[in-house]
Parts: structure tokens; sequence; C-alpha cells
């Protein structure tokens, strides 16, 4: 069986050392987040993921989730590990203190929520859809309700979902018919059914606070007749406890391909009480605001389970004796070498190396760009802060989902027929890297969102919010003869990838399908230069300091960098091929013929 220790060094090198860490603690309510605080909080959050989480993992997947008229049951332990998490305050680790949250850095909550979904991703999904609520809940509500829902939230007694699709209805929320008609004392009666609801009902936790996209009898047609309510499993007292049942039943659980110990569920509602979040017929803009932190924790879901598959592969890589090394025994004392002297392994290995290290120096740069959008003081910094969140979201969703799904899978690849067994564990990761890619908006979605709006939303600002930054650390690190391998791997990726948006809005302006048809290879296109750039910074501060290093841990930085630049980096020269052919040859075919 695979086992998991938390990579604390690379999480400790790209919070503290990658990018500066004076940003973050000059952020009003961030001063103490030093390093001597950081580290601890990491250290112990990993012994939770390692000891609590990670054990519970294959017999969560084994056991799955329960249903029984109307209740739902967790796998064996799962309640306990969630209590336990709930205690130790990691729910509440970035919200408000107000609410009984710690208020730290959301950069560091990111590397909390990796080693969470690295751990147990069908157990961090219960954690995430609450965080998820909160922040939608504390950003659109009244204080009212803000003051009797969110301590209960943040302390882990109360946890929350989103409610958004319906069997009519996924991508396309335009369609939904779930009603709500207002109620004499300013509450509303919400009626209809829900489907793939995440943690819709599940047995830990005192009560469930749903999030409901319904429509109100005056709604206008399609997207923007959407308004968003709070539906509560059990309405509060006057004492504000959970009391009487409110009309919202979960129907069925669904039997899925992966995460089987997160409760996948069908929701009904008649005429279950719910008040309102934001003004009528405006629900997507609040609902947005917990997609998009979903949208990064689907990503971060990527990141948690490439991770647990990478360090599975090597672990297995070493141990595993087949074969001769093709320049002869490197073991001759051994009946045969072991798996990690053979090319094709040593390419997989580094693959998902480069994969899981660069998309967590991603993960925590959006997570720092949050923290300044969201506790700056400086209003252009905040809103230069929302513009590279804005544009990077959909990269983080749908690259991190997508190479964490191909990690898992290389990690099968390189068990060989062992991989293939239930009871060996990796398989399990292949199974529940899967749904990410498809939920919180499949990534063709993510393509299109990045091409359509985020290129060209007000007049290209978001895209300048990362071309001039790369540009400008080109040009003040082309001189430096020590870093040519990685500037200019990056200059002529980059190259790519402005050509490549050039052509695409031109392109774009006379036929939509033209940027539709190369949006996907686009975003690919985009991450590849985005991890490039990161790779670069990664390399620059690895070999700043690796003379001082007896760990090794900058020398293998620095080896693992120069992969990226030769062996991953040169795929953008194929994707920028395929964007510039256009998209002739998939429109014109004839429907008739698929």
């Amino acid at each position: 069986m695979p086992s998991y220790t938390a990579p604390l060094r690379d999480m400790q090198f790209v919070y503290n050392e990658l990018f500066d860490p004076t940003e973050i603690t000059a952020l009003p309510g961030c001063e103490d987040a030093t390093a001597d605080l950081v580290d601890p909080v990491l250290e112990e959050a990993a012994r939770l993921a390692q000891n609590e989480l990670f054990p519970l993992n294959h017999s969560g997947d084994t056991s799955g989730c329960q249903y029984e008229d109307g209740k739902v049951t967790t796998p064996p332990g799962f309640a306990d590990a969630y209590r336990q998490y709930a205690e130790g305050g990691w729910i509440g680790l970035p919200c408000d203190p107000k609410y009984g949250g710690q208020g730290m850095p959301g950069a560091l909550n990111v590397l909390l929520e990796e080693m969470a979904c690295s751990a147990n991703v069908a157990f961090a999904t219960y954690v995430g859809l609450t965080r998820g609520a909160y922040r939608a809940i504390n950003t659109f509500a009244s204080d009212e309700l803000k003051d009797c829902y969110l301590p209960k939230m943040v302390s882990g007694i109360w946890s929350g979902t989103m409610c958004l699709t319906e069997s009519q209805c996924g991508t396309d929320l335009g369609l939904i018919r779930t009603k709500a008609v207002a109620n004499e004392n300013g509450s509303h009666a919400i009626s209809g059914t829900k489907i793939f609801i995440t943690a819709g009902e599940h047995d830990l936790t005192e009560n469930i606070i749903h999030l409901v996209l319904a429509r109100l009898p005056d709604a206008p047609e399609g997207i923007k007749g959407i308004s968003l309510f709070l539906v509560p499993k059990f309405l509060p007292n006057d004492d504000g406890e959970a009391g009487e049942r409110n009309p919202i039943r979960c129907t069925r659980i669904e039997s899925k391909m992966g995460i089987k110990a997160s409760a996948t569920c069908e929701m009904n509602l008649e005429s279950a009480t719910g008040w309102l979040i934001g003004e009528p017929h405006k629900g997507m803009r609040a609902m947005f605001t917990m997609m998009n932190d979903a949208r990064l924790g689907v990503g971060i879901q990527g990141l948690g389970l490439g991770e647990s598959a990478y360090q599975a592969a090597v672990e297995y890589a070493r141990d595993r004796q087949q074969g001769r090394a093709l320049s002869g025994a490197r073991y001759p004392e051994q009946a045969a070498d072991p798996l990690l002297v053979h090319p094709d392994i040593r390419r997989m290995l580094l693959t998902m190396r480069v994969f899981t290290e660069g998309t967590r120096a991603l993960a925590v740069w959006v997570g720092r760009q949050i923290d300044i959008r969201d506790r700056s003081e400086d209003a252009e910094q905040r809103k230069q802060a929302d513009d590279l969140v804005q544009l990077l979201t959909p990269l983080v969703k749908s690259y991190l989902s997508e190479v964490g799904h191909d990690t898992a899978q290389m990690a099968v690849q390189v068990y060989g027929g062992h991989g293939y067994i239930h009871d060996n564990g990796v398989e399990q990761y292949a199974r529940d890297a899967r749904i990410a890619m498809i939920y919180e908006g499949a990534n063709g979605i993510q393509a299109l969102d990045l091409v359509g709006r985020k290129l060209t939303a007000h007049m290209g600002r978001y895209l300048r919010r990362f071309f001039h930054p790369v540009q400008a650390w080109i040009s003040s690190n082309t001189a430096n003869a020590e870093l040519q391998p990685f500037v200019l791997p990056l200059a002529k990726a980059f190259g790519r990838l402005q050509l490549a948006t050039g052509q695409i809005a031109q392109a774009g302006l006379k036929d939509p399908n033209e940027a539709g048809a190369a949006s996907s290879e686009y975003l690919k296109l985009f991450a590849l230069v985005t991890l490039a750039f990161l790779w670069a910074q990664m390399a620059k501060v690895a070999l700043e300091k690796q003379d001082n290093d007896d760990t090794g841990f900058y020398q293998a930085k620095i080896a693992t960098a120069h992969f990226f630049m030769e062996r991953i980096l040169p795929q953008s020269g194929a994707l920028f091929a395929s964007i510039m052919s256009g998209g002739a040859t998939m429109m014109t075919f004839p429907d008739d013929a698929f």
C-alpha cells in the first residue's frame, strides 16, 4: 500500500523563499504570519493529514457512503476525523476572527488544502464546500444571516454545500426550474430538485447549510433571473441551535467511479424555508464567488492527488526489482535492478515531479493574490491582484486537475499490473482524480472562459497583469549566463503565447468558433508558459542558495527545472502549431458523419 508524507520542505520553499513573505505579513491581519508561525502550522497540519486522514483513504473508498431512508452515513472513522479536524481549528484557519476564524493567509490555506487532498480527497470535499459557502455568505448575506450561521460553520459544528445542478441543466444554469415564493415573514419557500450535490447529506455535522439557486415568480428568463437562497437542513431556533427539520431531503446518493467516501446527493426541496442572499435575480454573482473558490479547490485536488501518486510511484520504483539497466547491471548482487534505473520509469517520475512542484507554486501564487485582493489597503493593488486571480483561475482549475489526473495514471503505469489492483491503492488515485476535470465547470468550459471572457476583459487588462511581469523578468535576467538554460526557453514559449493570443483575438472577431476551437490548446499553452515562468524563478532562487546547501534540496530543484525546460516545455511548440492551424478541420466536418 502507498504511504504519504507531506512535502514540507518544498512547501516551505514556495511559501518562504520563492515568494517574498513580507508581502503577506504587510497585509492587515497577517502581521504574525511569519515563518516562525507558518512552519509549525504546516508541520501540525502534516501530522493530522498523515496520521488521521490518510489511514481512512483506502478504507473509505472500499466502504463508501451508505444511504438509508434519507440519511447518509459516511465510512467508519470519518466522523471522528472530522471532529478532530474541526476542534483543531483547521476549518476556520483562513476565516474572519469575527466569526471564530484564525484569520490566517489564504496562501497558507492552499497548502493545508493540498495536504488534506493528498491524504484523503473525499474527506477534503466536505471541508472545501463549507469554506466556499462561508465565503459566499460572508460576502453577500445580511449581517443577521452572517451572525447566525457563520460562527457555527467556521467552528465545524455546521457545514455547507452549494446546490446548483438540476437534471436538465449543468453548465447552462439559465435552465434552472427550482422556484422560490415569498413568505410573509421575509423568508421564501423553495421547491425543486437538485442533483450531484456534494456533501448534500452526511453524519459529520449537526446541521448542513445549503446555498440554493432558484427563480422568483417575476424572474427574467435565463441566467439573469436566478437568485441565491440560504436553506438550512434544520431551522435555527431562538437560541441559534439546530431546531425544526426543514423539508430539504436527500432522496438518493450516486454510485460513482471515485471519491466514494464523498456523498454525492440528489436533494428534493418541498417548500423548504430559505432566505435570500444578496439581491433578487443577482444570485449568479454571489454563486460565482463560491464557484471560483471551488474551482481553485478543485485544482488543488489535482495537485494533492498528484503528489500522493508521485510519492507512491517513487516508493514502488525504488523497491520493485525488474530487469537490468540498459547499460549493465547496476546492482549485480541482486536478482534484478529496481525499476528506478530504467529511462522510461525515470521519465514518468520526473514528469510527475515537475507537475506537482510547478503547480504547487502556481496554486500558492494565486492564493497570495487572493490575500492581496481581500486584505490590501491599496485600491490599485487590490484591483491588480483581482485581475490576476480572474485570469489564472481557469488555469488552476483546468490544468491542475488535468496534470493531477495524468500523474495518477502514470503512477498506475509505474506499478504495472499491480497498479491495476484495488488492494495496492494507486488505482484509487486514478479514479478519484477523474472527476476534477468535470465538476465545478468542465475543463472545456474553463478554456472557453479564458478565451471568451478573460482575454477580452477590459481591453486586455487581465492579460497585461501577466504578460508585463513575465516580459520584465525575462528582460532583467537575460544577461545572467547561469540562467540562460531557463530564460531562453521561457522567452521562446512566451513568444509563442503572445502570437497565439493575437491569432485567437483576430480570428475570434471574425468567427467565434475559431476561438472556441483553439481554446483548450490555448489554455494548456498558457499554463505551460506560466509554469515555465515559475520554474525559472525557482531555478534562480536555488542557484543562489545551492552553495550553502548540504541536503541536496536546491540541486534537485535545479535539476528538476532543467527537466521541465528540456522535456516538458517543448510541448508548447505542438500546441502553438495546433492553435495556428485554425478550426476549419473540426467545424466543417459534417454533423451526420459523426
